[in-house]
């Protein structure tokens, strides 16, 4: 039972530890996961989205934390049973999240590991049982170090979180594992190989005949039965292969002008996904960046997802004049975690991103 549970303390202080600096580096894409959650397709707790940054820190501060005071003896009461309450959350969230389909990637390890509801409720029960399992030996479970030593820890992992999280606020996620990071070409992770994997459906059409009702299962063509059609269900019995960017377009007045713009050797793209909640700090370093791009020969546009009505306010009221195109806010939360932020690409291929914070960082002079 001893090794058993020190083997569980290792495993579940590790994984706490790995899943909160994953999402330490990306804070506001945490946030986001939980707007879903808080919002009213899933629990409809509308009096929590404006906290939901502040409560993603304190959740991934606080599993780094447990994390250490696991691994190094701390407190070793207060350490599992909150490790307790907080596993049995999580998989009370994956389990509503698998049973009724309503969030399709719980964000457990950010945008670096992908896990499907179904894997992350799996993954959260072998959590529970193993943190089950040091609760009943917890008797086991002996500091590593004198008092003294094992604050030491603890307190240098909370600085290290506060700075991180400072950082990455401030600017950009120190590590970006999202189909938008520097490098990558948007069009070629559009693109579906035609050798690729194809989902597999079941169709089960039902038919009216001579009185009775009589459902005809088919791999997609309608069948050939007497009798009247009634109506169908389809079933996915097998994934296919899906690009990494699924969502991604550039539309002005109903026409999508992705394709055209994504030729462009020097483009500009300044990204609000919600235009009425853009930084007004960001409006002077805006202007003049835009400025400086359009005298070095970049085509410069705005892409959002906010209305024309908001667009149109947004540009008199801060004298802005450019194209703004728009685009899903899903996929423009994903591009990059600043409202507004820059991306400058070459036909197609992202070259570097900068947070508002950062615009006078964008080199406008060479590609």
């Amino acid at each position: 039972m001893k090794y058993l549970v020190n083997i569980s303390r290792i495993l579940v202080g590790l994984l706490f530890i790995f899943s909160g600096l994953i999402k330490i580096n990306d804070p506001v894409g945490f946030s986001f996961k939980l707007e879903e959650y808080f919002g009213p397709t899933v629990f409809n707790i509308d009096f929590l989205l404006p906290y939901v940054l502040p409560l993603a820190i304190f959740i991934v501060v606080l599993e780094v934390l447990l994390g250490v005071f696991l691994l190094i003896g701390l407190k070793k009461e207060f350490t599992i049973y909150s490790l307790f309450a907080m596993i049995v959350f999580f998989t009370f969230l994956t389990w509503y999240s698998a049973y009724f389909n309503k969030v399709t990637d719980c964000g457990c390890f950010g945008d670096a590991i992908k896990l499907t509801p179904w894997e992350s409720f799996t993954k959260d029960v072998i959590l529970l049982v193993l943190i089950v399992i040091i609760m009943i030996g917890l008797k086991y479970i002996k500091p590593l170090f004198n008092n003294k030593l094992l604050y030491i820890f603890p307190s240098i992992s909370l600085i290290l979180c506060i700075v991180i999280v400072n950082q990455v606020l401030s600017h950009l996620p120190l590590i970006d594992f999202r189909p938008y990071k520097v490098g990558a070409n948007i069009i070629d992770n559009m693109v579906i190989p035609e050798d690729s994997k194809k989902a597999v459906f079941r169709y089960d059409w039902l038919f009216n005949i001579n009185g009775e009702k009589k459902v005809i299962s088919t791999s997609g063509n309608f069948p050939d039965s007497e009798g009247t059609f009634v109506s169908v269900e389809t079933e996915l019995i097998e994934e296919g292969y899906e690009p990494p960017i699924l969502d991604f377009s550039m539309e002005l007045g109903d026409i999508d002008y992705t394709d055209v713009l994504m030729k462009e050797q020097k483009l500009i793209i300044f990204v609000f996904y919600n235009i009425l909640k853009t930084n007004s700090d960001a409006i002077v370093g805006l202007k003049e960046t835009v400025e400086l791009a359009v005298k070095n020969d970049y085509k410069v546009i705005g892409l959002t997802a906010s209305g024309e009505i908001d667009v149109n306010s947004f540009e008199s009221e801060n004298d802005i004049d450019i194209d703004f195109y728009f685009c899903d806010e899903t996929a423009l939360k994903t591009i990059v975690r600043s409202n507004p932020a820059a991306i400058k690409l070459h036909e197609g291929t992202i070259i570097q991103k900068t947070h508002w914070n950062d615009f006078q960082a964008l080199n406008l002079t060479n590609l």
